[in-house]
């Protein structure tokens, strides 16, 4: 990486990484507003529409640590490049999709070329700031930048629905990855790492089968039997791939997933406060999407209207975690998301099939606090004490948890739904989805403690002996 760049270029190629990834983010939610449209028009079950979520989030989970090391092996721009390429084709693919079946399918190929921006995107930002201070403050625009794409997304989702229809909010990422491509030939410079790390095809296959069994179980679960064999097996799968995983990478050299990152707490409780948070978000989002539109009879313009205070909360208090967390570090954000993510969750617990919009409002407004000052923290933690050259692959583990949360969400929001649900979907969502409100209280209640145990003294002596060459 080029030590000569100068301000102006060093802020370019950051908003380059952020644009791009803000596509990829929003993908992640603007896909929810779209959920009836989508059961309508394709005649899509609760499951279907579970995996046209789940698809996209679990592949992008299983891959983000090998596209990270590829990224630092083949180069950082080459691999970024890529990633928008395929990530645009099945954006495309998408749009066009004339059955749930293929759209599933093609969110699977969005989500390998997504794979490729996350962490690379990271990594070159951790390698053009050089400066720890202005590194930080880069790596909190970033965070703030995932979590406001992510916040946002119903809210285009739903203006796009309602004005030009659910398969533009695949095509509009087209035109903004190849303006992304472009930019990034003329102005991010290219990077590898000087010790590049080996490829680990094993842990890949296996941290594959452990996501992957373990949410086709979730989803799954219900409709099959959760005593059936195929059920079974699944968890069956994942707890042996878990551990297979474990015993696996701590004998090799170069490992995928590097155990040594875990025995820093202020790291593990990252990844875990990440997987909450994330749950917490992406399962109110599929289950409010369903609320307001299927239950409350608003359009998807309106229901994404109505979700603009969670945005804009996202949006003002992103900015202000990331600057806390340079300046005074990750406890009092971390601190604050607990407690506005667990209040946001008694408050939606509430919910009738008449509540005030009054009541809706100050629900969302407490979420988007929560979730606002959740994400500067987790992405400092992950990189913070990490050597440059491994950058990506300790920025992929955090941009892993973040999925697998967001998978594990829409899973278990949807099982919690299906199973409870009496009647047709209209009448009795809110009784079935309020078990789901009582688990993101749960989720604010685990990130809150985490936030506490893993920013004291003890913490900071696990992430100062960690150590790594």
């Amino acid at each position: 990486m080029d030590e000569g760049l100068s301000r102006r270029r060093r802020l370019l190629v950051l908003a380059i990484c952020c644009s791009s990834l803000f596509v990829v983010g929003l993908d992640s939610t603007i896909v929810n507003l779209a959920l009836p449209a989508i059961r309508a028009e394709l005649g899509a079950s609760v499951t279907e529409l579970q995996w046209t979520i789940d698809a996209y989030t679990l592949v992008l989970a299983s891959l983000l640590m090998v596209a990270g090391s590829t990224a630092d092996r083949v180069g950082r721009r080459r691999t970024f490049q890529a990633g928008l390429v395929v990530f645009g084709v099945g954006s495309l693919l998408c749009g066009f999709a004339p059955t749930v079946e293929l759209l599933i399918v093609f969110r699977m190929l969005q989500a390998i070329g997504g794979s490729m921006l996350n962490p690379v995107a990271m990594s070159i930002i951790t390698n053009t700031f050089t400066d720890p201070r202005e590194r930080a403050q880069a790596i909190g625009v970033w965070g703030g930048v995932v979590g406001l794409s992510m916040a946002v997304g119903p809210v285009v989702g739903g203006a796009l629905v309602d004005s030009v229809g659910w398969r533009f909010i695949f095509w509009i990422n087209v035109p903004v990855t190849l303006l992304a491509v472009v930019l990034a030939a003329l102005f991010v410079p290219e990077s590898r790492s000087l010790v590049p790390r080996r490829i680990d095809p094993v842990g890949q296959v296996l941290v594959v089968l452990l996501l992957g069994g373990l949410v086709y179980g979730i989803i799954e679960g219900r409709e099959a039997g959760w005593t059936s064999p195929l059920i079974l097996g699944c968890f069956g799968l994942t707890v042996v791939a878990l551990v297979t995983l474990v015993l696996y990478e701590q004998r090799r050299e170069q490992p995928l997933l590097e155990p040594r990152f875990f025995r820093s707490a202020p790291f593990s409780g990252a990844t875990l406060i990440a997987v909450a948070g994330f749950a917490a978000l992406s399962g109110f989002l599929f289950l409010n999407s369903l609320y307001l539109q299927s239950v409350r009879g608003y359009s998807a313009l309106h229901a994404g209207l109505l979700t603009l205070p969670m945005a804009a909360m996202t949006v003002v208090f992103a900015p202000i975690s990331g600057w806390l967390v340079g300046h005074r570090g990750p406890r009092l954000p971390l601190v604050v998301a607990g407690t506005m993510l667990g209040a946001s969750g008694l408050i939606l617990s509430r919910l009738t099939g008449s509540t005030t919009v009054v009541v809706l409002a100050v629900g969302y407004l407490v979420f988007g606090i929560g979730f606002g000052m959740l994400n500067a923290p987790i992405t400092n933690a992950a990189v913070s004490g990490m050597p440059r050259a491994q950058a990506g692959v300790a920025a992929a583990v955090a941009s892993t948890s973040r999925q697998v949360g967001a998978s594990l969400g829409v899973a278990i929001a949807g099982t919690v739904l299906s199973a409870r649900l009496v009647g047709p979907l209209e009448s009795g969502f809110v009784s079935a989805a309020r078990l789901y409100w009582y688990l993101i209280v749960g989720c604010g209640l685990l990130v809150l403690t985490l936030g506490l145990i893993t920013t004291g003294a003890w913490a900071r002596r696990t992430a100062e002996a960690l150590r790594l060459p």
